[in-house]
């Protein structure tokens, strides 16, 4: 029989992982950025994205920038396609972070 606490720590382990490949994901669509949109780049703050001193209102423009989709119209197709996999692993994330909160409540609850 495999226990509660085991599968929870399982799940945390395969959110901690996606979250890292989405950092990952992340730090390339930048560098992609720098290299086909100067602009936008200056625009999300793509210099001070990971720093202490980064402005987290421009690091919001560039989650709501690939979370609506406004990169479909983008000309380079490296770009649309990074755009796509940060996506789409960010939704994941997401996901799985609502469902390690979930299973943390219930586990409270029930032990």
């Amino acid at each position: 029989m495999m226990s509660t606490l085991a599968l929870f720590w399982a799940l945390c382990v395969v959110c901690i992982i996606n979250m890292a490949r989405y950092y990952s994901s992340l730090r390339v669509l930048l560098l992609i950025l720098r290299d086909c949109d100067p602009l936008l780049y200056q625009y999300v703050d793509g210099g001070g994205f990971f720093t202490s001193h980064g402005q987290p209102s421009k690091q919001i423009r560039l989650v709501r920038y690939i979370y609506t989709q406004r990169y479909i119209e983008h000309h380079d197709p490296e770009f649309i396609r990074r755009c796509e996999r940060v996506r789409g692993q960010f939704l994941l994330t997401t996901a799985l972070c609502g469902l390690v909160i979930v299973s943390l409540i219930a586990m409270l609850i029930w032990y």
